[in-house]
């Protein structure tokens, strides 16, 4: 028992680092870069360290999304439409109806931002329904220590395009209202008062409370979409170690698998769809006076 669970906690820990390049410390005190071969070396690597495996993916499913939406574009026809041409059809119009419910303001980039963030995140959590052994265990047959085919499961991903988005709102924040404007928005709200200097003695209260709200959005952002891919992930790997404890076991991992993978379709649509939606919210909260 001991030597399967540390079998099985080997293979959970390798399913779960990520393929990292950074700076790595030789036996003589010196450095050079290279691929991390063990999570130790990948912690030592420290703050410059790059997940190459998160990277990869996000780059070639946004590669994807750009020749998908290209090529239809360049073959639209007005009469009869291809599968390809419904479906992007579709999914302008719901991108569409989503921008022009929630959006109040008067901005190009947002439809055209939200139809991005809708597709890439969920093309980026749609990779977690491929079975988890068989891309990393290619690239292990082709001498890749480690492999995570999911982007969304890197903190490092979903802080990127939160922090990103958080930038967008900043600048529209201060574009829209001044810097005064949105200054006083840190300072003179909740709390207000007709006395100046009362006024003047909430606002160290006002820029706490409004600064708590503010700094929450992108970290909210990130780590919802984090957590919930993280959890199904290793979901996922928990059911694959079933397969090795026995024809029984193995048997009754096979339904437990097909189960979360359809009940994981929904949530890696709702996951995108809540990443959009919020982005949304709150760049309309940064074109209106008050919030």
């Amino acid at each position: 028992m001991s030597g399967e669970a540390h079998t099985s906690s080997e293979y959970i820990r390798h399913h779960l680092q990520n393929l990292t390049f950074g700076q790595l410390t030789d036996g003589n005190g010196g450095t050079h870069w290279g691929f991390a071969h063990t999570a130790e070396q990948a912690k030592e690597m420290g703050f410059w360290a790059v997940n190459v495996d998160t990277l990869g993916f996000s780059l070639v499913l946004g590669a994807l999304f750009l020749w998908l939406f290209h090529s239809v574009a360049k073959s639209v026809t007005s009469g009869v439409p291809s599968g390809a041409q419904n479906f992007v059809e579709w999914v302008v119009d719901f991108i569409d109806d989503s921008v022009r419910g929630s959006f109040n303001g008067k901005n190009p980039l947002v439809a055209p931002l939200s139809l991005t963030i809708f597709l890439w995140i969920f093309l980026m959590n749609f990779m977690d329904l491929l079975p988890v052994d068989w891309i990393p265990h290619l690239a292990t047959a082709l001498g890749v220590p480690f492999l995570k085919v999911v982007p969304s499961t890197d903190p490092n991903a979903t802080f990127g395009m939160a922090l990103s988005v958080f930038a967008l709102v900043l600048y529209y924040s201060i574009k829209m209202k001044g810097a005064s404007g949105f200054a006083g928005e840190l300072t003179l709200m909740p709390f207000q008062a007709k006395n100046k200097l009362v006024q003047v003695l909430f606002m160290p209260i006002n820029l706490l409370l409004e600064g708590v709200t503010l700094i929450s959005k992108p970290v909210s952002l990130a780590l919802r979409l984090f957590g919930n891919m993280y959890a199904g992930e290793m979901i996922f790997i928990l059911i694959a170690i079933m397969y090795g404890t026995g024809w029984a076991m193995g048997s009754f991992g096979g339904f437990l698998q097909l189960g979360w993978a359809i009940f994981h379709i929904l949530i890696i649509t709702l996951q995108a769809f809540i990443f959009m939606t919020l982005t949304i919210v709150y760049l309309d909260m940064a074109h209106q006076e008050h919030h």
